[in-house]
Parts: structure tokens; C-alpha cells; sequence
């Protein structure tokens, strides 16, 4: 029997109302005998698109009405009319793929009329990721002219350039850098979003672009999201104020002559609808009610719409099993006429793969669905020749089709992109001075300022005085990418200098800054030792930048298993040292243990460039005056243990540790009672002990060391190199993008690489049951030394398993796959019930190895044999 609920075919049918088995199209005769199969076979098909009689079903009627921000205007829409009549079918079909920078050239457009293009979080002009903006600019104008060259015929359509701009326009070294949303969510301050916004669609013009994928109007309702960062609060109320101030900060004034002017850009509210509902993983499936779907995670989008927003992108998510991307019923249905969303509707990186039916080269039925762009960053080429194929057999009506165009270029005569001209002929293009502006950075520093949560102030020891000596201690004190977080001039902001940000400020040099102007001293030691002894000590730590899938985590304890923080703030606290605790973070997490061991707690989350507003919060001023008190208040509710994931306001039973809207003032008493440090995890294991490294992550528990053969040191994020540069880490892409790591060994003698924990997991067990250390490969440079691979359990104990023949009869440039029983390890002399390094590469030669998917696997099939 086919399977209807996945058949592409049933999408029309997909908005029904099972109990009445009253079809959208009414009648039979609308749909014919399959349409009735369609509704049967799907209703019996729910597990596989989870539909439902009761909850599944969309009812557009029940969503709200939005009354557009732009009255029709027949001048605008005679001319999009003219301009689609030109067009040829090849062209239509251009208008509606999107590559990324780093997959197509200027060239390529001189052959391909494209609509647009995007520089995707690791993308930069000759993948270089810390291009001058200059190289940006010019490549903006090559991409512009190649896309308006006389080859195009006499109506010639220009491209316009999308990016995360999602905190500034983060990808542009020396641009300003803001605090994620998540910090924005607690200042409570819809008129410092709209500035936000301005600065970074000025910013953003300066480089040559014109369009930005922001805001995200998520709604995160489970703080295991690696993207909670990214949301301005579990609750709608805040994100529904703030969808229309960025909006209108990001474009302008719908109908005044500001309204995409050349200092404003194309804004693109995102991800419809859902993404904050899939239980914390990232992608995931959202299986909440309607009527939860539309107040609370579809809160974000009628505000915005009604703010003038352009363009909408689709949720890499499903709802009850259905991919949001080929989602007819909510794209259509209800953004488009319900909401009167005129607009276009793009996808995410090659989202439309996921659609049923489809892959990155071909998805009819994803446009069919309302689908107006494709984001096809690596998969264009193909996408576009399928699609045009598509659309000539009529898969893809043509009534579509024009729709889809006709939203495109209703946009782009909006935004002016036909009277600008090339992007560095624009107003603001090229005044580079505007990248990190003092005027710029000083809107930052009040939103560093004004987003910083007070949680714990025991004797009221903040504020400080600035004319005492300070240490300022831990890993985040001086590192402005850490405490920038991901989306972060690179995709994961890992790999990242305090060089690569001209204009920033680390939060040790403001405090330094602070104490230097009013007589005081400061002392800087990531590892809290001191020369003088203090009288305060702020130290700063937290979270190691990530993005997306590869933030997703599986309980909110803060660093399970590896606890270097906890153990600098109980030395500092024995020592009677007053201690003030700076959390860097992207959501909140369970750190009752730290929060113990601090007379002071900031939850300050990911403050962006400017950390010297931390220190205009945390001191006096210099006669003694407070010169900013506290601000912000929790816009997600604080968990009490590990496993209190979904606790939000209104929903939980479980009472949080500090509920949503917390934080203390100066005046406040801010003493607390010892919290528990009891995880209440019984039988929950701290550290992973099966997966290492998976998704572009390293294990819980576990993280990335590099060294010489005897020495090795921490490689945050996994992106870097060792003090000599014997080996370094990059990331690499394998099934999804930076999912690996590739490791060059540059054969100035040994050097190692592996994954290690501060904890030792007992494999004896595993080994028992027959399992083996797997891995996935690829050879991107032949060694020209012996390869070894390594268990070690501490103190010499190791097992090492040459690899040197698998390497070297591997084809290079091709993935595979390896498997080593964990008994060779064992055979090889490694102590199985206490290791502490379960994966590590060395070798004395040069080599370029990618790596991915390294964890415990069953079966025997496939396995390398055990040395004699």
C-alpha cells in the first residue's frame, strides 16, 4: 500500500478536518477518488506525519488577521506585472534559488540569472573568514554586476546578498557585536532593539549588503536548544514587543521615505512557525496543540508582519512529523492569506531536503507548498536544472511559479534595488569608519549594561569600590570571543583572537579601564593566582562558544563532568577572598554549586564586543556614587536541578530556582541559602560513554586536546593549534556543515590529537559486550610517517593500535569508516576501567586527516582485526 503520508502528492490535503472528513477542496470532484485515499490513507499513516483528529489539523480561520503594513499599490504592482512578463521561464526559476558564496563565483551568474545569494556563518570573500570588508564590498559589486550584465537580456533582474546579521553584523571583523537575544530578552527594552537594529542595518550597508536573516522570533520552550541564545524569551510576551521594534530597526518605517532606504535592509523574521518547541533538539519536532503553536510560538509573527517585514523563513522543524518547508497548510494557508503576508518565503541551508519526496537537488513539492526561495548553498547548480524541469512539465504550475516571482520582485522594487545601483555607488558603502563607530559601540555598552541579571549579592559586596585591587580570574576574563558566543565572525565563533576584534573590549580590559581612572588596580589570572593578594575577585566563565545542532545538550547541568570553574571559585572562597561570579552563557543552566561558592552572581549571558559594560555595572564610580544599577530580569525562568529543562513560565509544576522576571537590584537583599548540590540525576550518567564526538561536537564530558606526544592542551570548540604548530584542528564538513574535523600534522616531529575528560568512564563492560572504537574518515593528505591510535587511561596507561596500512590503502579525498574492538586496546595494555582519553590520532609525519562520528559501536561486522 503506498504510504500517503509521506507522498508528496497528499500536501493539497494536508488542511482537513478528519472528524467530518470534510476535504479543503470541499468535494470529490475537486480531488477525485485520491483525494479521499489521501485523507484516509494519512489519517492512518499518523505516525509517520503525525497527524491527528484532534490537534493535527490547521484551522486558518482561527489564526489571527494582520492587517498589512502597506496599502496596495497598483503602480508598484503594474510594474512587477511588467517586469514578470519579460521574464523568461529561466529566469523565473533563477529568481527562486539562493547558493552560497562559497559554492558560486561572479562568473557563475553571468550564465545563471540567480535572485539572490548568501554568505552562509562560515562564508567569506576567498574563504577567507577574516576578509578585510572591503574584499566584501567588491565582491558584493561582482556578484551585482554580473547579475545585470546585457547577457541577461534588456530586463536583466539585480541579486540582492542575505546574511546572519542575528547580533550585529557578526561576521565582519571590526563590526560592532551586540549581546545574543537571549541577553536583549532581559534588559526589557523594545526601544534599545529598534537602535540595535539601525546600527546593524547601517553596518551591514556599509559592506555592500542588503538583506538580513533576523530576527528570530522563537520562542524557546526547552533550554537544551543549542539556539536558546538566539530567542529573546520562553514567553511571548517579550518576543511579540520585539518583533516589531527590530523589524522597523532593521527597515525602516513602512511608508515613510526611511522604509529601505540605503540605510536600512531587508529584514527576514524567522523560523516560522514552531522552532522553539521541539524539545530541545535542534531541527526537531514540535508536537504542541494548534492553539500552542499559534499564541505562543507563532506569537512573534503577526507584529512583524504588521511592522512591514519582506520576507519570512521557514523552520528547519516540523509540526506533528511535517517538515515546516513543504508545510502548505501554515506557509500558505495561513501566513500568506491568512496573515496577508505579500512577501516571499525562504528556506533554510537546504532545508527542502528534508521535505518527503525531496533532496537537496529537487523538492517541487516544497515550493508547491509556498515555498518562494530555496536555500541551496552548495546544491544550486542542480537545484536550478531540476526545478526548471520542474516547472516546464508543470509539476510546478505555473500560476506558482509566478507567484513566487511576483513576491520576489514586488520585494526588490520595495527595497530599491533597481535604482541603487552597484552596492559601492550607495550611500554608506565604503565608509568603513562606521564598523564598530564609537556612537555604535556606545548603543552596545548600554545593552551589555542593561541586560546583566543580578541573581545573588550576600552583604550587599556589589556594587564595588574602583579604588581597590581586583583579580580578575577565569577563562572568559580576556576573551572576546567567548564571551561573544557563536554566530561570531565564524559560524561557531570558536577559532577566534581578541586580534580579530579591532574595536572590542574584553571584560578584563574594562574593568582595567574602570579601576585605572579612579586609582584602583587590576590583576589578570585565568587561573585565579595572584601576586598581591585582592580584595575582590571577579571571575569570568561559562559556556565555550557553539551554534545551532551543535549547542544541543542533554541536561541543563553546566559542564557535567569537567569542573575546573567550580574548583577556582571554592580556592579563591577558602582563601577569603570575596568572590563575584561573571556566567558567561547562552541559556540558563544549573549551577547551584557555583552560585555556592560566589558571594556574588551575574548571569551576564553572551555580552557581545563591548564587555566594558560589565564594568560599569559592577563599580562605583570614583567618589563613591553608583554610576549604573542593575537592570535586567530573567526572561527565561532559572532551573533548580539538571533535569528541569522545560520550565517556563506559567507551564511548570516544578517551581524554578529563580523564576522568569527575577533579578535583584542594589537595595535588594541579595543573600541566599545554601542551594542544593544535589543533581538528583540517580543513574544519569555525567559524561557520555558511548558518543565522543558527533555532530560537530564533542561529547558530554569530553573535549579536544592537541599536543607534542607529551604535553597536551585544551582545543576549545575543537578549532586550533598547538603552541608550535605541530598539529592544528579546523572544522570540516562530512553530512552537515562543520560535522568534522580536519587535522593537519605538519611533520615537525610527534604530535597527538584526541578527546579527553577530567573524568575516567569505565569501558570493561563495553569491551565485554564485544564493542569497538568507530570512527568515520577521511584522508585528505597520505602520511608520510607510522599512524597510531590511542585509548589512554592516565599516567602512562595506554593502548596503542597502529593504523598506519588503513590510512594508506584509504583513497584520499573519500570517507570511511573504521572500527577497532575496545579489546585490541585492551591487549595493547590499556586499563579499560579508567580511561581517560578514549580517542587520540599521532603520529611524527605530515599528515591531513578528517575526522567525524567517533563513538562506541555493536557488531562485528566490519571490524579491524587486533595486531598479534
Amino acid at each position: 500500500m503506498p504510504r500517503y503520508g509521506r507522498d508528496v502528492r497528499c500536501q493539497p490535503f494536508f488542511n482537513m478536518e478528519i472528524k467530518t472528513i470534510r476535504l479543503k477542496h470541499k468535494t470529490s470532484r475537486a480531488g477525485g477518488p485520491r483525494a479521499l485515499a489521501c485523507v484516509v490513507l494519512c489519517a492512518l499513516a499518523s505516525p509517520v506525519v503525525g497527524l491527528s483528529a484532534t490537534d493535527q489539523a490547521v484551522h486558518p480561520g482561527e489564526w489571527p488577521r494582520v492587517r498589512p503594513a502597506l496599502a496596495p499599490d497598483p503602480r508598484l504592482e503594474s510594474r512587477v506585472a511588467a517586469l514578470l512578463a519579460t521574464l523568461t521561464l529561466e529566469q523565473k526559476v533563477g529568481q527562486l534559488i539562493q547558493p552560497d558564496i562559497a559554492s558560486i563565483t561572479p562568473e557563475d551568474l553571468h550564465h545563471f540569472a540567480l535572485g539572490s545569494i548568501l554568505n552562509g556563518g562560515n562564508s567569506s570573500p576567498n574563504g577567507d573568514e577574516f576578509a578585510p570588508p572591503s574584499e566584501w564590498l567588491a565582491l558584493a559589486d561582482g556578484f551585482y554586476d554580473a547579475s545585470v550584465d546585457a547577457a541577461h537580456g534588456p530586463y536583466a533582474i539585480p541579486t540582492m546578498w542575505g546574511t546572519d546579521a542575528v547580533h550585529g553584523h557578526n561576521n565582519i571583523v571590526g563590526a560592532t557585536i551586540f549581546p545574543h537575544n537571549i541577553g536583549l530578552g532581559a534588559a526589557g527594552d523594545p526601544n534599545l532593539i529598534r537602535s540595535i537594529g539601525e546600527i546593524t542595518a547601517r553596518e551591514v550597508r556599509v559592506t555592500g549588503l542588503d538583506w538580513s536573516f533576523g530576527p528570530t522570533l522563537a520562542v524557546v520552550r526547552d533550554d537544551r536548544w543549542g539556539r536558546t541564545y538566539e530567542s529573546y524569551s520562553e514567553d511571548p510576551e517579550i518576543v511579540r514587543q520585539y518583533a516589531s521594534a527590530m523589524v522597523l530597526g532593521l527597515q525602516g518605517v513602512p511608508g515613510s521615505p526611511q522604509f529601505l532606504d540605503s540605510s536600512h535592509v531587508l529584514a527576514t523574521p524567522k523560523h516560522f512557525v514552531g522552532d522553539g518547541g521541539t524539545g530541545g533538539k535542534d531541527q526537531g519536532d514540535n508536537t504542541s496543540s494548534e492553539a500552542e503553536l499559534r499564541d505562543i510560538h507563532g506569537a512573534g509573527y503577526p507584529p512583524a508582519i504588521t511592522a512591514g517585514a519582506q520576507a519570512v523563513m521557514a523552520s528547519f522543524s516540523s509540526w506533528h512529523g511535517i517538515r515546516m518547508t513543504g508545510y502548505k497548510a501554515l506557509l500558505t494557508d495561513v501566513l500568506k492569506e491568512r496573515m496577508s503576508f505579500d512577501g516571499f518565503v525562504i528556506g533554510d541551508w537546504n532545508a527542502h531536503a528534508q521535505v518527503p519526496g525531496c533532496t537537496k537537488f529537487s523538492c517541487a513539492a516544497a515550493i508547491n507548498a509556498g515555498l518562494d526561495v530555496l536555500m541551496a548553498p552548495d546544491s544550486w547548480k542542480e537545484l536550478y536544472a531540476n526545478t526548471l524541469a520542474q516547472a516546464r512539465s508543470g509539476e510546478i504550475p505555473a500560476a506558482r511559479l509566478d507567484d513566487a516571482v511576483r513576491r520576489i520582485l514586488r520585494v526588490k522594487l520595495r527595497a530599491h534595488l533597481f535604482e541603487e545601483g552597484r552596492p559601492s555607488s550607495r550611500p554608506l558603502a565604503g565608509h568603513f569608519e562606521l564598523l564598530g563607530a564609537p556612537q555604535h559601540r556606545a548603543v552596545a555598552r548600554q545593552a551589555v549594561r542593561e541586560s546583566l541579571v543580578l541573581l545573588k549579592n550576600v552583604h550587599h559586596l556589589l556594587p564595588l569600590s574602583p579604588h581597590t585591587h581586583v583579580l580578575v580570574a577565569g577563562d572568559g576574563a580576556d576573551n572576546i570571543g567567548k564571551q561573544s558566543g557563536g554566530w561570531t565572525i565564524t559560524w561557531q565563533g570558536t577559532g577566534v583572537s581578541n586580534r580579530n576584534f579591532p574595536h572590542g573590549e574584553s571584560i578584563y580590559a574594562g574593568i582595567q579601564q574602570a579601576l585605572a581612572a579612579a586609582g584602583g588596580t587590576a590583576e589578570l589570572s585565568p587561573a585565579g593566582d595572584f601576586r598581591t593578594r585582592p580584595d575582590v575577585a571577579i571571575v569570568v566563565f561559562g559556556e565555550n562558544p557553539y551554534a545551532e545542532f551543535q549547542g544541543d545538550i542533554a541536561t541543563v547541568e553546566y559542564s557535567p563532568g569537567a569542573k575546573p570553574d567550580l574548583a577556582l571559585l571554592r580556592r579563591l572562597h577558602q582563601q577569603g577572598v570575596p568572590v563575584v561570579a561573571v556566567f558567561l552563557s547562552g541559556r540558563p543552566l544549573w549551577v547551584n554549586a557555583e552560585i555556592n561558592a560566589s558571594d556574588a552572581f551575574v548571569a551576564a549571558w553572551l555580552p557581545g564586543s563591548e564587555g566594558g559594560g560589565i564594568a560599569d555595572v559592577l563599580f562605583k564610580a570614583a567618589d563613591g556614587s553608583v554610576r549604573h544599577d542593575f537592570h535586567g530580569k530573567l526572561s527565561f525562568s532559572w532551573p533548580r536541578t539538571p533535569q528541569q529543562t522545560a520550565v517556563n513560565r506559567g507551564q511548570s509544576r516544578d517551581a524554578p530556582l529563580f523564576p522568569y522576571g527575577y533579578g535583584l537590584r542594589y537595595h535588594d537583599d541579595g543573600d541566599l541559602k545554601q542551594l542544593s548540590e544535589e543533581d538528583g540525576s540517580a543513574g544519569v550518567a555525567a559524561i557520555d560513554t558511548r558518543v565522543f564526538f558527533a555532530s560537530g561536537r564533542a561529547g558530554t564530558g569530553w573535549h579536544w586536546v592537541a599536543g607534542d606526544g607529551v604535553e597536551a592542551h585544551e582545543v576549545v570548540g575543537g578549532v586550533g593549534a598547538t603552541n608550535g604548530a605541530r598539529v592544528t584542528l579546523a572544522a570540516a564538513d562530512k553530512s552537515a556543515q562543520e560535522d568534522a574535523r580536519l587535522v593537519r600534522w605538519a611533520g615537525a616531529g610527534p604530535a597527538r590529537v584526541g578527546l579527553s575528560g577530567q573524568s575516567a568512564i569505565d569501558l570493561q563492560r563495553e569491551a565485554n559486550g564485544q564493542l569497538s572504537l568507530a570512527l568515520d574518515y577521511r584522508v585528505d593528505r597520505p602520511a608520510t610517517g607510522s599512524v597510531d591510535l590511542e585509548v589512554a587511561c592516565g599516567g602512562g596507561c595506554r593502548g596503542i593500535v597502529p593504523v598506519t596500512h588503513e590510512l594508506a590503502t584509504a583513497q584520499p579525498g573519500q570517507w570511511r569508516h573504521l572500527k577497532i574492538p575496545l579489546t585490541c586496546f585492551a591487549k595493547a595494555g590499556a586499563d579499560l576501567r579508567r580511561v581517560t582519553t578514549p580517542f587520540a590520532v599521532q603520529t611524527a609525519g605530515q599528515l591531513a586527516l578528517s575526522l567525524a562520528n567517533i563513538r562506541l559501536e555493536t557488531g562485528l561486522d566490519g571490524v579491524m582485526p587486533c595486531a598479534d
